[in-house]
């Protein structure tokens, strides 16, 4: 698992200059984006957002334990990488959910200048600080996009679509 990730020209993520697609691989991902701007109730809306889109989706609502597991994992993953951005990077500016038939892709844009990383050592009966831990623990890779000369990033998380 990584805690950054500077993806070359045509892989996951933006292009540096800012062109192209929020991800060229794979071809077949489905987008939702929503802007989290002039937003109340950020966390909820976020999630809301989530859930709907996870509804389209097909994940649910869940037919078993292994697909109702990884769509309340989604859910969690969304809730911390919002969390996070609400308080050390000044708030988020939009979510994006990417779908492909192998994975979920969750990406949260602001304008912080801030590194996000898991608490080292995690200690789990200390209070906060648990939400990068979190997230390291049930996606498959996560990491931080920036674009040169932009402020801010784009810090993003991948997870295993549930089996069919």
């Amino acid at each position: 698992m990584s805690t950054t990730r500077q993806h070359p020209p045509g892989g996951l993520g933006r292009e540096p200059d800012g062109t192209g697609t929020a991800s060229a691989a794979p071809a077949d991902r489905q987008w939702r984006t929503l802007s989290l701007r002039d937003a109340s109730g950020i966390v909820p809306t976020a999630r809301d957002f989530a859930r709907q889109a996870l509804h389209d989706w097909g994940w649910l609502p869940a037919t078993g334990a292994d697909r109702r597991a990884a769509a309340e994992d989604v859910l969690l993953v969304v809730s911390e990488l919002v969390t996070n951005a609400c308080l050390h990077a000044g708030g988020p500016e939009e979510i994006r959910l990417g779908h492909s038939p192998k994975a979920l892709r969750v990406e949260v844009v602001d304008a912080g200048a801030g590194q996000p990383a898991p608490r080292t050592p995690h200690r789990a009966g200390r209070p906060g600080g648990h939400g990068m831990f979190i997230v390291q623990r049930l996606c498959l890779d996560w990491g931080v996009t920036r674009t040169p000369d932009t402020p801010g990033k784009t810090v993003w998380a991948e997870l295993a679509a549930p089996p069919a």
